[in-house]
Formats: structure tokens, sequence, C-alpha cells
């Protein structure tokens, strides 16, 4: 039987969403494999949280693709995004609390790539007239994954309808980014 590493990564990001500190055995469990097979193809858990990471990168950048981010008004991009990001919010919330992805010089150059065509987005938005301009493209960025993030974990746990999601992430960020008429 060939092993499937996307559906292990998938059903150990699913874990890993819930449970930040699962062990590999938890890990394991919940792919329904053993733990020397999830060895065998991840070292132990920092290998396995930079494939997830990969995986991550890999959605998050997909749904960037899909939101198609230059057309339309600012407002309608951003909840084309919110949507296209929701289905691996879990897995993004998981990954900006790890720490480790954020220590030493081995940072992947995918955040990079991600955090410039966010902050790109916002900065288009901001020249349009769209978007405050005494907020940078950068805090802006920051505080959509954190959005997204604590979203994730609110729908989770049960504070907030998973229906919900995209309007108050899209409505709170705007609410306080939309450019009002008095600056």
């Amino acid at each position: 039987m060939t092993l499937d590493r996307e559906q292990v990564l998938r059903s150990a990001a699913a874990l890993l969403t819930r449970k930040s500190t699962a062990t590999m055995d938890e890990v394991a469990k919940a792919a329904g494999i053993g733990r020397a097979t999830l060895h065998r193809h991840f070292a132990g858990r920092d290998a396995l949280v930079r494939a997830l990471e990969n995986l991550g990168i890999q959605e998050f950048e997909a749904a960037i693709d899909a939101a198609e981010l230059d057309r339309g008004t600012s407002q309608e991009a951003l909840r084309r995004f919110v949507a296209a990001v929701e289905p691996s919010a879990g897995l993004l919330s998981f990954l900006v609390s790890e720490n480790q992805l954020f220590e030493g010089d081995e940072l992947n150059e995918g955040w990079d790539r991600l955090d410039a065509r966010v902050s790109a987005f916002f900065r288009r938005g901001q020249e349009r007239g769209e978007i405050r301009i005494d907020l940078t493209p950068a805090w802006l960025t920051e505080a959509l994954y954190g959005l997204i993030g604590t979203g994730a974990w609110a729908v989770q746990v049960g504070r907030v309808a998973a229906q919900d999601f995209q309007y108050m992430i899209v409505e709170l960020l705007l609410g306080g980014a939309r450019r009002s008429v008095e600056q």
C-alpha cells in the first residue's frame, strides 16, 4: 500500500489545528498509520511542521490566485480571498503560531512571497482611495493574517458560527481600514 503523503499531512493539519501540542503518536493515529511509518516520511515533529508549512504556503498562494486580487474593488477582492482561504484557515492559524518556523536563518521564502502579494493588494487599495493610507500595507497584512487565524479558532471552538467566518473578518478589517470621507 502506498502512503498518500498529502493525506497524512491533511490529517496532521486537522489534528494540530485542534491540538497544537499533539505528539507524533497522536498524529500517526489520526492519519491511520503507525508511528514508524510516520517517522519514515517525517523524521520528527520539526520535519512534519516544515512539510505542513509548505502545504500551508501552497494553499495560501492558491487562495490568493483564486481570489484574483487585481479584479474589482478592494472590498470585493478581500471577500473573495477570505472565502478562498477559509478551508485552510485552521492550518494557517497553526502555522503562524509555530515559533520554530520563524526562528533562525531558515525562513521559508514562501512567506515573503505571500506577504509581498497581500501587501501589494493593500497598497493598490490605498492608491485607489479605497483603503486608509495611515495604516501601512505591512500592518494590514499582519492584521488580516491575525483575523483569519483567530477566526478559524473561534469557529473551531464554537464561539463563532462557521457561516459568519467570512463576514466577520472582512467587516472588521474593512470597518477599520476603509477610508472615510472625513480624512
